[in-house]
């Protein structure tokens, strides 16, 4: 009898105890964030350890130096190798399923390292990679550590950074999951209806090991709020759901959906997917140009880099989510991710606040443009990296078109044609929903000679040849045709060019934001100053880009006001002043991608009664100018809606009025700024996410007693952050000033600057404060939740 109790005592302990080990790998999260307390050193100084949480750009960081090995194409700032070591620890629940680590991007030469065996890695910097460790993890503490180069210079033609710039994630599930990037989302439309069919598959960590047991998928659709409108499961990895009228996405509403997918084995979920759903239809033909659901659509569109200003390459949820809320603010519907893939943060912002994206692999193919680019990775990883790309990346409902390309050097090569058909072909076979696209360009006469090249794309991307349109039309009329780069300063030719031609589906200017690297493109410079262009020589202390329509701090400049209202309704005036020329006592010289110096500045002290022009971009039939009440002139606006009326300089107060049927319908001031008093600081948010992840966007501006800000002032400022946060980045838009962005102090520009500040894992209250001699301090207080 006791021997019958003991053994059913034992039998029900080991029942309890497995339920409890099943309880437990149910708790295990399958994705966890991975960020947090790095130690960092760079090669040259392993001693110097430092504590690090990703995203983390160690270049940013350092000092500009006209001697750096990336020079002018990296921004003159530090490159080298770095190691990063992290340990955790593994409960014996998670070390029964499958251990990875998910890298969304480390630049570059990545090696993963395990309890000292090596695990994986990958070469190309801008794709996400998986590493299985399964086999290098123990039961307790584990050692991670990843070996970062970034020594062979020059591999990039713009900044790149170094280190571990995007997220990292510990994913755990079963020996059999779900495919990660396997899961695939298309939508078909029905009449009113659609019909969504998932293809979601399996992985395992054993090659050779097969799934047992008996598995369901089930798949469940949830609209905004919650409400589950779709659902389906069955044995077969493809299921397929009908949806009632959903509401579509686009750039002007950009509904989401949400699917979650879960494996079933045996009635017992164990590893489950959500992914986005965006209903809508693309469809392109020469005659009609491009559709989006139906309706036409034309691409005012902008090149960006994967840089955020003076935050460098790291890859910061909220600071993707604000250069996205940027982008959307001046006017643009769609991007080009020149010439690489982005971070998934961005994709995701692109998602949720309506951007139409061209998503590229690669800057160039098999010749190289610098002496240690993709070019010595492309043979051996071109497939990997490409499926990286649009496997990760193609139930994003933004991205509407795949880029393998751009300016490619062996474009006169016979054999670049078989490369661009290889490279279409895999797309295709990845992602038949989409069309493919590669920049072309010319540096000479010829063109027309690359058509075979053309013809192995879907649609034809025009590097600053959008001029051959008409002619390439009446040879080839069935081409679309896109203009994947242009000059901003050609917006209005470039905006008749789309509208007057169906087959010309959009303009994408370069480029949309400026970025560090390529220094000196765009710029405008003065006689005496290092001249010429920035790939004829060295540009020191030149060290970023001035050609985007928005500045390196988020500030929209002139251009991108004209160009938006070319483009949108929107936005119906503006008003700025050209830089009177000799104003600093020498000519100002522009360059090929670059535009006349133009702000909204009215303070212009030392030109009193010169001539001055004042521009004004207008919707409206007429405009009208006024300086201190007095008219000084009524003009028609003509089709390219820029009006410039000339005047002696005098301080005091302009004012520009649209004008419909003679009624005055709008008007905007500039104000002469008297001397500035005050520090004013506006936080883009103020209540934030206590994650160590969150970031707070703080502009600085230099005002006068009236709060007009002082667009001369360059005072030296100094930041100080109290509380349970952290200095991020702090500086302007100049792109001479070789301040770091590292440290608490940075000169004002044009009266203006910028404060990053990033949360801890601490809740409280921040107080920034902003001071600089003569001027009252700035405060600003942060929340943090």
């Amino acid at each position: 009898m006791k021997t019958r109790q003991a053994i059913t005592t034992l039998l029900l302990a080991s029942l309890l105890a497995m339920a409890g080990a099943n309880a437990a790998e149910r708790q295990i999260s399958r994705k966890q964030l991975f960020d947090d307390n790095w130690l960092f050193a760079l090669a040259d100084n392993a001693t110097a350890w430092q504590t690090v949480n990703l995203p983390h750009d160690w270049s940013i960081a350092g000092p500009f130096d006209s001697a750096a090995p990336a020079g002018n194409d990296g921004g003159y700032l530090p490159t080298g190798k770095g190691t990063y070591r992290k340990t955790f620890t593994l409960s014996e629940a998670q070390r029964k399923g499958v251990l990875r680590l998910y890298f969304e991007g480390v630049y570059m030469n990545a090696e993963v390292f395990v309890n000292g065996q090596k695990a994986g890695g990958h070469p190309y910097g801008y794709s996400s990679f998986f590493v299985d460790v399964t086999p290098y993890c123990q039961t307790g503490q584990n050692e991670v550590e990843v070996r970062v180069d970034n020594s062979q210079q020059r591999n990039s033609r713009w900044y790149s950074g170094s280190g571990i710039y995007r997220h990292v994630w510990l994913l755990t599930t079963p020996k059999i999951y779900l495919d990660d990037w396997g899961l695939n989302v298309r939508t078909a439309q029905k009449g009113n209806d659609w019909q969504l069919t998932v293809s979601s598959p399996l992985a395992s960590s054993a090659a050779n090991e097969s799934p047992a047991g008996h598995y369901l998928f089930r798949h469940k659709l949830y609209d905004a709020e919650g409400n589950v409108i779709a659902e389906a499961d069955g044995a077969a990895d493809a299921q397929t759901m009908a949806v009632r009228q959903p509401r579509l996405w686009s750039p002007d509403e950009p509904n989401l959906y949400r699917l979650k997918t879960q494996l079933v084995l045996d009635g017992e979920v164990i590893d489950e997917l959500t992914t986005p759903v965006g209903f809508r239809t693309i469809d392109y033909t020469a005659e009609r140009g491009l559709r989006l659901n139906g309706q036409p659509i034309t691409l005012n569109g902008g090149c960006v880099h994967h840089d955020n200003g003076i935050l460098g390459a790291s890859a910061f949820d909220r600071a993707e989510y604000r250069r996205v809320e940027r982008l959307k603010a001046a006017g643009f519907n769609a991007i080009r991710t020149s010439h690489n893939p982005p971070s998934p943060a961005f994709l995701t912002a692109c998602d949720e606040l309506g951007l139409l994206v061209i998503d590229e692999a690669f800057d160039g193919w098999r010749d190289k443009k610098t002496e240690h680019d993709y070019a010595s990775l492309f043979d051996a990883w071109w497939q990997e990296d490409l499926r990286a790309m649009v496997l990760r990346d193609r139930n994003h409902p933004s991205i509407f078109c795949w880029s393998t390309g751009n300016e490619v050097i062996e474009r006169k090569h016979i054999g670049v044609i078989k490369t661009a058909h290889d490279l279409t072909t895999l797309c295709h076979e990845l992602d038949p929903t989409r069309p493919v696209t590669s920049a072309l360009c010319a540096w000479d006469r010829d063109w027309e000679i690359y058509d075979p090249l053309a013809a192995e794309h879907d649609i034809v991307g025009y590097n600053y040849m959008i001029f051959k349109a008409e002619s390439d039309h009446a040879r080839i009329p069935e081409r679309v045709m896109v203009q994947t780069e242009s000059y901003p300063r050609d917006a209005y030719r470039n905006y008749r060019a789309v509208q007057d031609h169906p087959y010309v589906i959009g303009d994408f200017v370069w480029t949309a934001i400026d970025y560090l690297g390529e220094s000196g493109i765009g710029r405008w410079y003065y006689e005496g100053d290092i001249d010429n262009e920035h790939w004829v020589h060295p540009l020191f202390p030149w060290h970023a880009s001035y050609c985007g329509d928005i500045d390196l701090i988020g500030q929209r400049k002139a251009i991108s006001h004209y160009r938006s209202m070319l483009w949108n309704d929107t936005e119906r005036l503006y008003m700025a002043v050209r830089e009177p020329d000799g104003y600093y006592g020498r000519k100002v010289r522009e360059t090929n991608w670059g535009s006349w110096p133009t702000f909204e500045s009215w303070s212009w002290p030392g030109w009193e009664g010169k001539p001055i022009d004042v521009e004004v971009y207008a919707r409206y039939p007429r405009v009208r100018l006024y300086l201190d009440n007095q008219l000084i002139g009524e003009k028609d606006v003509p089709a390219d809606r820029r009006v410039s009326f000339n005047l002696p300089y005098a301080a005091g107060t302009l004012r520009a009025e649209g004008i419909e049927n003679g009624d005055v319908k709008e008007s905007t001031l500039l104000m002469t700024a008297g001397d500035a008093r005050t520090i004013r600081l506006t936080a883009d948010r103020t209540t934030l996410a206590a994650d160590g992840q969150d970031l707070a966007f703080v502009t600085v501006e230099l005002v006068d007693a009236k709060g007009v800000v002082h667009p001369l002032a360059d005072n030296l400022l100094t930041a100080t952050v109290k509380g349970p946060a952290k200095l991020a980045a702090f500086g302007n838009a100049d792109i001479k000033d070789t301040d770091s962005y590292a440290d608490s102090q940075h000169h004002a520009w044009k009266g203006r600057a910028l404060i990053v500040v990033r949360s801890t894992q601490k809740k409280g209250t921040v107080t920034l404060s902003v001071g600089a001699q003569g001027l009252r301090t700035g405060n600003v207080t942060l929340r943090f939740k």
